[in-house]
């Protein structure tokens, strides 16, 4: 049976890889059908901090609590957040940080074959 849910373009920042998500999906499970090694998986419950994430333009709708231990009140008004606990509501562009940026460059260099460029913060 098809995969009938509304799906949006979500954009990777550092590599400009692109997945389709649900909205009604988180963008950590979205970015996981990437199909490559290197995308670090926690708790998938916001609880661990492994995939942090700062929505840089798009739309997203929390799908449960942050812990403030990971994110705290002055990093979610940046944009900064949990992909496990993100979904896309538009088109997103976010950018990996922390625990999961480095695991994420390690796995995208594997499979392309040259490292990324990066882009300070």
């Amino acid at each position: 049976m098809p995969d009938e849910r509304p799906k949006v373009d979500v954009c990777v920042e550092q590599t400009q890889e692109h997945y389709v998500c649900a909205t009604s999906e988180s963008l950590l499970a979205g970015m996981l059908r990437l199909g490559r090694k290197g995308i670090p998986v926690g708790c998938i419950n916001g609880g661990c901090g492994v995939c942090k994430v700062r929505v840089i333009e798009g739309r997203t709708a929390r799908l449960g609590p942050l812990s403030r231990a990971h994110v705290s009140a002055e990093e979610e008004a940046q944009g900064i957040t949990l992909a496990c606990r993100e979904a896309p509501l538009t088109a997103v562009r976010l950018a990996v940080l922390g625990r999961i940026e480095k695991s994420f460059f390690k796995g995208f260099a594997a499979s392309a074959g040259a490292q990324p460029e990066h882009k300070p913060q």
